[in-house]
């Protein structure tokens, strides 16, 4: 098993609304992509949807302002089974976000992609809790797999 890994820190003085923005479907649709929907709850389903297709994610585990895992349920072969986790801590002004996108089966083309990607919207994700405005999909950045 392969495993995507990025760490990422924001500023802001509490890892709060880095949190709000991992579990609401507001927040959600704020930084990842803006066709968001389902519950955020723990044992809800949330579904995310791209203009190639999408994932439905079924929520794991969340602590306050500390973790978030979700379990992808329904999406593309690779994805699915895999578990996307993002662990935050706070180190003076900044919240540190430990991202994981566990479980790969292997290596392939399409992991390097979504390593790319995943790089991009964690950069949304910083933009929108930094300045209020993030950049989901459909106006995220594109590096061109399909996107």
């Amino acid at each position: 098993m392969v495993d995507i890994l990025h760490r990422v820190g924001v500023v802001t003085p509490s890892p709060e609304k880095v949190y709000d923005a991992l579990t609401t479907v507001e927040g959600l649709a704020s930084w990842w992509t803006d066709d968001t929907t389902g519950s955020a709850e723990v044992g809800g389903v949330l579904q995310f949807r791209f203009p190639p297709g999408g994932f439905d994610m079924k929520v794991l585990d969340r602590r306050d302002s500390e973790l978030v895992r979700w379990e992808v349920v329904d999406g593309p072969t690779e994805w699915v089974g895999t578990t996307v986790e993002w662990n935050l801590r706070q180190d003076g002004d900044h919240t540190i976000v430990m991202f994981k996108h566990k479980g790969w089966r292997e290596p392939v083309e399409f992991m390097h992609h979504c390593g790319t990607k995943w790089a991009t919207y964690l950069m949304s994700l910083k933009a929108l809790v930094e300045t209020g405005k993030g950049a989901p999909s459909p106006n995220d950045v594109h590096v061109a797999y399909p996107d």
